[in-house]
């Protein structure tokens, strides 16, 4: 009996030992998907600059036929979701590449495939949830990109950046919000899509999903 209770012990320290291993190295994986999409949204931002200097504001359905004149795309340019909408910073004269509109979520687990014409920004290929309607014009503070959202809701999935969602706003930022118990994103005691929030001015925004 004290031998099996010796190897017990043995087999419940090892168990401990593994998981205080495992957990510093997955606080650091989760850290490095975190700083990896954080780089995607500031260079998502550049694109959405240049895109407004071009164009006068950020994609958007009236965007659309100026960017096919312009560029001649045959890309599928639409607007029923942000992988749609953000298909025009990828039209010729843009260059975006995929990759930058990737962040590892639960919805997203794989990295784009770089082939784009008609199958850019496929299903899968799109992390971030899009504000459309917004130019750089905007309340600095409006959020207009983030992840990672649970399709359909003004929620946010806690697992894939350790309990934090990140948004990039209007002036560049990108700073990482804690998530609550019910999965909600809360600024000055509102969900951060709630049109009471001073940078949305009363208006509900036009939340775009991605696919």
């Amino acid at each position: 009996m004290k031998m099996i209770c010796v190897v017990g012990g043995v087999a419940i320290a090892f168990a401990l030992y593994l998981l205080m291993v495992a957990l510093p190295s997955s606080r650091k994986h989760s850290r490095r998907l975190r700083s990896d999409a954080v780089s995607n949204l500031k260079q998502l931002h550049l694109a959405l600059l240049n895109f407004d200097s071009d164009y006068g504001v950020f994609p958007d359905p009236s965007t659309i036929p100026d960017v096919k004149s312009t560029t001649g795309t045959t890309l599928s340019l639409g607007s029923g979701s942000s992988n749609e909408l953000l298909r025009q910073l990828i039209a010729p004269e843009n260059h975006e590449r995929e990759k930058t509109f990737w962040a590892r979520t639960a919805s997203t687990p794989h990295r784009p495939n770089e082939i784009l014409g008609a199958d850019a920004l496929n299903k899968g290929e799109c992390s971030f949830t899009y504000v459309a309607g917004l130019s750089m014009h905007s309340d600095s503070a409006a959020p207009v990109l983030m992840a990672p959202v649970i399709p359909g809701t003004w929620r946010f999935d806690p697992r894939p950046f350790d309990g934090k969602a990140l948004v990039l706003r209007i002036d560049g930022s990108v700073k990482p919000e804690a998530i609550d118990k019910n999965g909600d994103v809360v600024i000055g005691g509102m969900n951060l899509f709630d049109p009471r929030q001073p940078y949305w001015c009363g208006k509900p925004p036009d939340i775009k999903w991605p696919e």
